[in-house]
Formats: C-alpha cells, structure tokens, sequence
C-alpha cells in the first residue's frame, strides 16, 4: 500500500474518491478474491500508480464488501476500471487489459503539458490578440501532437479568420480518435454556415431583399447562416424552413441539410429542435 494506492469503501468513497478526484484523476479498481483477471491487473494497476508517482490515484473496491458501491456506478463484470475526474466519472474499461492500454487509457486522463499554452491562447483570444492565440496554440500542439483540446480551438480560430481549408484539414486529421464528439460536430456545422455565409454580409440588406422579393432564396439562405453563426437560431431556422416549403431543390437540398446541421449544434433535447424537426417533418410529408 503507497500514498497513491488505496483501498477504499462506500464510507469513504466521496472523499478519498469524488473530493481526490477535483485535484488529479483517480481510477477505481472494482475487484474481488476470487476473480483471477483482478489479479493479474491488480499489480499492473499498482505498479503504474507508483511510476507515475501521484499523477493519478488508484483506488481499490472489493466489489463483494461493497455491492451498493458496485451497483450505483454500474459494475456488471469485474474487474472494472472506472476513472473520475473533477468529481465526475470520466472514462472506464472491463477486463484484465495489458499494460501498454492501461498506460494509454491513463495518459489519455492527465492533464496535457501544453494545457498551460492553451491556457495562454484563450486569454489571449479573449482580449482580442489573434495572432498571439495562433501562436501559442500551434505551440501548444507542437508540445503535445495529441492535444485534442488546442486543436480544436485552433479549429474555431481559424473558422473565425475564414480559413476554411485549413479549418477542415484539421477537423479531418482527428475525426476518427476525437473523444470530444460533441465538440467536433458543433465546429463542423459552424464550418458549414460560415463557408455558405460571404464575408461582408448584411444582415439588414439581406432582410431589405427578402422584403422585396419574397422569392430571394439565395438571400433567405444567407441570413439563415449569419443568424445562426450568431447563435440566433429560431429565426435563421424559420429562414431555412421557409426555403425547404418553397423550393426543396435549392442548392442540394440546402434549406433541409442545414436544419439538421442546426439541430445537431443543438441536441435532440432543445425545445426548439423539438419544434421545427416536427414542423420539417410536416413540411416533408406534405
């Protein structure tokens, strides 16, 4: 037993598990006496809580001692891993992995060393210094190449600069081992409405147009983008559902294609997702 290797059981487990977990990962070991897969990951476990010398803390539940602990997160077969971070569970695994995964499956919890650069560019980009946020994230990523985190606010950065092919090279390189999903399809779609929306648009002189010609699809389309860039989403959806009523053929089924680019920024469970997937799905039917 070591300062980053303990037991710990249901009376103790918020504290030595949920508190511990706001300052560095833990991972925790939901084992039993009988179970032959924990014993061989068990020393596997310890000896990498040693190397990496409190980087993360391992914790060991004896599942037959703690059935209540084991049932509240879910512990079907063991061993299960399960590692909490800032007090939330994080990430796990079942069964006896070598120790090459289980030292990735921890690499993949602690925090990155290029975080402080990352740190530096959002402060940089919050006082509006671009080329400085560019600069320290390309650091950023040159410390640390898996860095997901710098990578995509490099990402947003360069949308925001209308660097669009260097936007989508990125979003491409890490679009099979992105753990961040949610993320990655919020800056596709922003990619989306930013490429079909020009640089200079107005949005009064969109709306002048479409007060005057009410067929003005191409100028619907483009107000749609710029509202819902601006995070304006009910009326840039009214926009585009009013495109898909009158033309479904506009632009590739464009109207239809970038409501759900929106509902995905969204999510299934936004009200307003909720109210134009019915009204397209009405529209659709029709």
């Amino acid at each position: 037993m070591s300062a980053h290797s303990i037991d710990v059981s249901m009376r103790d487990f918020e504290q030595k598990v949920l508190q511990a977990s706001r300052k560095v990962p833990v991972l925790v070991d939901f084992w039993a006496s009988w179970c032959a897969p924990c014993r061989a990951l068990k020393p596997v476990l310890e000896k990498l809580a040693a190397e990496y010398k409190g980087r993360f803390i391992l914790a060991k539940v004896n599942s037959d001692e703690n059935q209540a602990l084991a049932h509240e997160y879910g512990v079907r077969g063991i061993p299960t891993v399960k590692a909490f971070v800032g007090g939330e569970l994080a990430d796990e695994f079942t069964g006896a992995l070598p120790e090459g995964a289980v030292r990735e499956f921890i690499e993949n919890l602690l925090p990155s060393p290029a975080e402080p650069l990352r740190r530096q560019a959002l402060a940089a980009k919050t006082r509006g210094q671009l080329d400085a946020t560019r600069k320290l994230l390309l650091e950023a990523i040159a410390l640390d190449p898996r860095h997901e985190a710098a990578r995509l606010d490099l990402v947003d950065l360069l949308i925001d600069g209308r660097h669009f092919e260097d936007a989508q090279r990125l979003l491409d390189e890490i679009a099979d081992r992105a753990r961040d999903t949610a993320r990655m399809e919020a800056l596709a779609a922003k990619l989306a409405l930013s490429v079909n929306t020009p640089a200079g648009v107005d949005e009064a002189g969109l709306g002048a147009r479409i007060a005057s010609d009410s067929t003005d699809l191409e100028a619907r389309f483009e107000l749609a983008n710029l509202l819902a860039l601006r995070k304006d989403y009910r009326p840039a959806m009214e926009q585009l559902l009013e495109i898909v009523k009158r033309d479904r053929k506009f632009r590739d089924d464009a109207g239809r294609k970038t409501l759900i680019q929106i509902f995905n920024v969204l999510g299934s469970d936004d009200e307003l997702v909720r109210q134009f997937r019915g009204e397209l799905a009405a529209t659709l039917n029709r």
